[in-house]
């Protein structure tokens, strides 16, 4: 009876279903950083077209083998638990440390963006020194205190952006379909002159990346997935393939109708697009909506970036002080935690223009984020190789050959990142091996203890 009465409990926690999880993975992969993309990758030239295209079937790869874990170890707590699986709780440790370093990075580089599209509405913005940065600070402050009002509060706050962020997506294909219909000679006015570069395509592969990271999404929250064994796969592959067509669809279309040395530079790309083509309030009501969808963005990676230090702490490895819940329900400790390192982040690299900011910013999270989808598909090539996949995994074949395509194309990414961004991802990252370490050697010196007085 207690039995049934655990499992009826545990199924009653699984409230995500496909259409949820699928959704999941769109709203937490479409945020503002597709926005400020095209100005980024502006000086690629067509290299970029082609670097999207590596970056999609990466992308696939990573989520078939996410969808494979999912599918063999259903019960499983997401790429922490794969990870402990095939390399031990350290490794495991590490990982899910350099993902919330990615988490609280991207949060920074989210904040910014923002602003970039802010300056539409209060032009001054780029003539104050230093008040870029404040701004983008006071918005990641925000949200840590929203955060702080408990998930419920949270919740609602992402569910309303996430009902607007399409809109301005929509919009630009709408418009990138009018004008190759009406005016297609457009499209080759403002034609990229680079030529074709493998050392560009790498580069681009790895800022691209940064707009796709979320595809894990669905498998963090596996012990609310209802079905896990099919809807994660499913939804996964699903969230995966439709962004990446969104995406692709919109990058299109300011990449040909701005020149390139403007579109380069500039802070709202997209805005610029309308107001270029419809007029100045169209490029306004764009500015508004991306707005909305960075605050969005960034309200869900807050939240994220306090569940991940609570795991942590949790799990073993984190000081247990940041499980600590306060009268609401949220991590506070976690989450104001979030907040200070994304705060240090900020402030240390706003001394440039807000674009190259972001540039920086969105490479180092992707860098932070490679940990996690190399352990995750190195970890199922493992499990395979040692016979420690479940005979439920769907063609283990066909998925080794997946997760192998996986860690190339991580590795192909790993090449672009360049040796700034590179170094900050292996000085931020290695910040976790001296607390591991210090966490072991608490465990090791509180066993005696416990076992003297069981004695």
């Amino acid at each position: 009876m207690r039995r049934a009465a655990d499992a009826a409990g545990q199924e009653g926690k699984r409230s995500l279903g496909f259409w949820m999880c699928t959704a999941l993975v769109v709203g937490n992969i479409i945020g503002v950083g597709i926005f400020a993309m095209p100005a980024t990758l502006a000086p690629y030239g067509l290299n970029a077209f082609s670097g999207w295209l590596v970056t999609v079937i990466g992308c696939a790869f990573l989520a078939i083998s996410f969808a494979g874990l999912a599918r063999a170890f259903p019960a499983d707590d997401g790429p922490s638990a794969y990870t402990e699986r095939a390399f031990g709780k350290g490794a495991a440790f590490i990982v899910m440390w350099c993902y919330w370093v990615s988490i609280w990075v991207a949060n920074a580089a989210i904040a910014i963006a923002v602003v970039g599209y802010l300056t539409i509405f209060f032009p001054g913005l780029i003539h104050t020194a230093g008040l870029p940065g404040l701004i983008a600070l006071a918005l990641i402050w925000m949200f840590v205190g929203i955060n702080l009002l408990g998930a419920r509060t949270a919740g609602w706050v992402q569910v309303l952006t996430t009902m607007l962020k399409l809109v301005p997506q929509a919009g630009v294909i709408v418009l990138g379909l009018w004008l190759l219909f009406a005016h297609p000679a457009i499209y080759a006015a403002h034609v990229p002159p680079n030529p074709a570069s493998w050392r560009e395509i790498s580069s681009v592969s790895s800022l691209a990346l940064f707009a796709m990271l979320g595809i894990e999404c669905a498998m963090v929250p596996a012990s609310r997935v209802r079905d896990p064994e099919r809807t994660i796969p499913r939804a996964t592959l699903a969230g995966t393939l439709t962004t990446a067509a969104i995406y692709i669809a919109i990058s299109a279309v300011p990449m040909f109708v701005i020149p390139q040395a403007e579109l380069a530079v500039s802070n709202s790309p997209y805005a610029e697009l309308f107001a270029r083509v419809l007029g100045g309030h169209y490029g306004e009501a764009v500015a508004a909506f991306v707005v909305v969808s960075g605050l969005g963005v960034l309200n869900g990676w807050t939240l994220l970036a306090g569940e991940v230090v609570q795991c942590m702490s949790r799990h073993g490895g984190f000081p247990e002080v940041f499980v600590h819940e306060n009268k609401r329900g949220a991590p506070a400790r976690a989450l104001l935690l979030s907040g200070v390192v994304a705060s240090v982040m900020l402030l240390t690299n706003f001394t440039d223009s807000i674009s190259k900011v972001f540039s920086l910013l969105i490479v180092i999270a992707t860098g932070a984020t490679l940990p996690l989808y190399f352990a995750s598909t190195l970890g199922l090539i493992v499990l395979r190789r040692r016979g420690e996949l479940p005979a439920r995994a769907h063609r283990p074949q066909c998925l080794q050959a997946a997760a192998l395509a996986a860690v190339i194309y991580c590795a192909w990414v790993s090449i672009g990142i360049g040796a700034e961004p590179l170094l900050w991802t292996i000085a931020l990252g290695g910040a976790g091996v001296p607390l591991y370490l210090w966490w072991l050697h608490a465990q090791r010196r509180a066993a005696p203890a416990v076992g003297g007085e069981a004695s």
